[in-house]
């Protein structure tokens, strides 16, 4: 596995690169050589944080840590990556034995909406839309620890979002026509 280290407010010394290293190389059995890693050690105030992104094969595993101590801040996002990746194989295993159910068929549930008083966007993110199943773009939004993820459905060309729902369960936006 590649693997980038960058630091923002930090100065990187050679402990926390060989930290890093040596925690993040434990991966290296899970996503092997074709893997980039790209992890970046911040501190704001008192908070050390850690993210680490792995891309892999067309997925992207990612997780972000905040601690007092850098170090501990580290070893979570490894283990949180490590325990993401095999959540992944698992439905990996599971899809390949049975058929999951349609999204599409899960019932809808009315949730209340929090309403803000002003609406200010603050950040804005661009990315490639890849053709994916329904099923492939929820495993994608687990392993990114995402509430929703935006995706090309393989199967109707349309632009569809998969969200979480309460209860451990998926739903689906799909354009009208």
């Amino acid at each position: 596995m590649r693997l980038t280290i960058t630091g923002k407010n930090i100065e990187l010394t050679e402990g926390l690169k060989a930290a890093v290293e040596e925690r993040l190389s434990k991966l290296d059995r899970y996503f092997g050589d074709d893997a980039e890693c790209k992890v970046t050690l911040s501190v704001e105030k008192e908070r050390k944080k850690a993210e680490a992104t792995v891309f892999m094969k067309g997925y992207t595993v990612r997780s972000e840590q905040v601690s007092n101590d850098m170090y501990i801040s580290i070893d979570l996002v490894e283990e949180t990556i490590e325990r993401q990746f095999r959540k992944y194989k698992e439905k990996l295993v599971t899809k390949n034995q049975s058929k999951t159910a349609d999204l599409r068929n899960i019932p809808y549930e009315d949730e209340e909406e929090e309403k803000a008083p002003e609406i200010k966007i603050v950040r804005t993110k661009r990315f490639n839309l890849k053709p994916m199943y329904t099923e492939d773009a929820c495993i994608e939004m687990e392993l990114l620890g995402h509430d929703f993820y935006v995706f090309r459905n393989a199967e109707t060309d349309e632009v569809n979002v998969v969200y979480k729902r309460r209860g451990n369960t998926y739903g689906l936006i799909e354009p009208e026509e």
